[in-house]
């Protein structure tokens, strides 16, 4: 049974995943999630997917992002020995952030896919826009778990490519509404 692929995020109402937690992360207004009312139950999801994650998945800039900080991170001490893996063509393995559990380099969509085959739980994929894009082209991701804001940024990276593609059709898992304005939208993608 092929392993699960999930892409896991936050989304702006018009469809931007860029510059969440600040704006240093390059988008001018960025910091929207922590703008927005602070509603536990709206971020419950992230620590019910603790549960099925078995492996982590980064693009280049987000792994760059993402491992010193949670490396460190009380909050993200879960992840510290899952194994995690990172797709680029230019990270070399001197690159890697040492004390961070096990983590391999994958060079294209094609290891995706072949990495996919084995054995082994959900591969979830925190942030890292760009690679959720080609690997969504490549139909190889399996559930979207959005939490969708409501802000709209106008502009910045998108989750889903504008390419004239043939229609894929998802199947809603679940959903809810926070006070705080958040709605939960759980999607598998039906091949």
């Amino acid at each position: 049974m092929a392993r699960e692929l999930v892409y896991t995020g936050f989304m702006s109402l018009d469809g931007v995943l860029d510059s969440p937690g600040d704006e240093a992360e390059g988008h001018r207004s960025g910091g929207w999630v922590m703008q927005t009312e602070f509603d536990p139950e709206a971020f419950a999801l992230k620590g019910e997917e603790l549960q099925d994650t078995t492996a982590l998945m980064f693009g280049r800039r987000s792994y760059e992002a993402f491992a010193p900080f949670w490396r460190d991170s009380e909050d993200h001490a879960a992840y510290q020995d899952l194994p995690k893996y990172v797709v680029s063509t230019t990270l070399a393995d001197d690159d890697l952030v040492d004390g961070w559990g096990p983590t391999s380099i994958l060079r294209s969509s094609e290891d995706v896919a072949r990495l996919k085959q084995g054995d082994g739980g959900g591969i979830f994929i925190h942030g890292s826009a760009e690679l959720a894009r080609r690997l969504s082209d490549a139909d190889l991701i399996d559930r979207y778990n959005l939490l969708v804001f409501p802000v709209l940024l106008g502009a910045g990276k998108s989750l889903f490519t504008r390419a004239d593609r043939d229609k894929r059709q998802l199947r809603l898992r679940e959903s809810a509404s926070y006070s705080n304005g958040v709605t939960k939208l759980i999607y598998e993608v039906l091949y």
